[in-house]
């Protein structure tokens, strides 16, 4: 059995993780352009294309394709995701009949009161993070129709980096985050009372059977509650500084038409932007419950065991 670079609670885990910890660092993208894969058609990616696209998420997590695709069609994430092994898709309230969402500016009806439907910035998170665990959001893809006129960039960071430097530097405010508790978002209520129940979870988790790192994140500020001690306040006020720093592996991109991200669920924010109203932002966002396929599987993870993190 492979020692597990993620159980702090492993004797054997130091050497692992030393090892992991090497291999990321050494692999870390420095710029947008060293994750773009240039494509035919995402819904129909060769062979060559397809490897292109899993060594760069087996780098960082993530990929950026670019393609000559300019529509507006939908299948064009679908079609791509299913070439990943992505099929299940989280169908958040706001998204559309078939669980891909268009994110462009809605004035009016009941998107207009959240941000993602707004000009206006939005802060680190990872998608999905009001879902409890068994609904985790594991992937997602952002595919670009149309950019804005200016503005409406994203950063991006692997959460295995945001890890990587937490335990670096406390390995207490990694315990303190993989608590079951460590997050509450609370109920979602609308006129029929209460929508959605309060989630509570760890910020980091591992995949029961793959091993793979979870991250279950948002800065925000308002409708969230973090656990009362003194260890888990001094972790986020510590990670709220982390990815406010220049933080090496900060990657900045701007999609533009045909371009999308295809990701494991990494860390990212989005400036503000300028809208064209003849012409209005939009992306498609398909999120996933499944785990893009196991190609990209850690290497120290066996493939006939089962495996936890602790604190779960």
């Amino acid at each position: 059995m492979s020692p597990d670079p993620f159980n702090l609670d492993d004797r054997n885990c130091h050497g692992a993780y030393e090892r992991w910890r090497d291999e990321k660092l050494a692999s870390l993208p420095a710029r947008a352009s060293e994750l773009i894969v240039e494509v035919r058609d995402p819904r129909a990616l060769s062979p060559t294309e397809r490897t292109a696209i899993v060594a760069r998420l087996k780098r960082a997590n993530m990929a950026i394709y670019a393609s000559p695709v300019f529509g507006e069609d939908k299948s064009i994430p679908m079609m791509l995701g299913r070439q990943f092994g992505l099929d299940r898709f989280d169908g958040n309230w706001l998204a559309d009949e078939d669980k891909v969402t268009r994110i462009t500016v809605n004035d009016d009806g009941t998107r207009k009161h959240y941000i993602p439907y707004t000009t206006q910035p939005i802060k680190w998170h990872t998608d999905g993070y009001y879902n409890d665990t068994a609904h985790a959001v594991r992937a997602m893809i952002l595919h670009c129709v149309r950019p804005a006129v200016h503005g409406g960039e994203n950063t991006l960071l692997d959460h295995e980096i945001a890890y990587l430097r937490m335990r670096d530097h406390n390995p207490d405010f990694v315990r303190a985050m993989m608590a079951p508790q460590a997050m509450t978002i609370p109920a979602r209520e609308d006129d029929d009372g209460v929508a959605r129940a309060a989630v509570s979870g760890p910020v980091f988790s591992c995949h029961p059977e793959s091993g793979r790192l979870h991250m279950r994140y948002t800065a925000r500020t308002r409708s969230i509650a973090w656990a009362g001690d003194a260890t888990t306040r001094a972790a986020v006020a510590w990670l709220e500084g982390l990815l406010a720093s220049e933080l090496p592996g900060k990657i900045r991109a701007r999609l533009e038409p045909g371009m999308g991200l295809l990701c494991a669920n990494v860390l990212h924010d989005r400036t503000g932007f300028e809208d064209d109203a003849a012409a209005p932002r939009l992306l498609y966002r398909a999120r996933y419950h499944d785990e893009i396929n196991g190609e990209i599987s850690r290497i120290c993870v066996a493939q006939d065991r089962k495996h936890t993190c602790p604190a779960q």
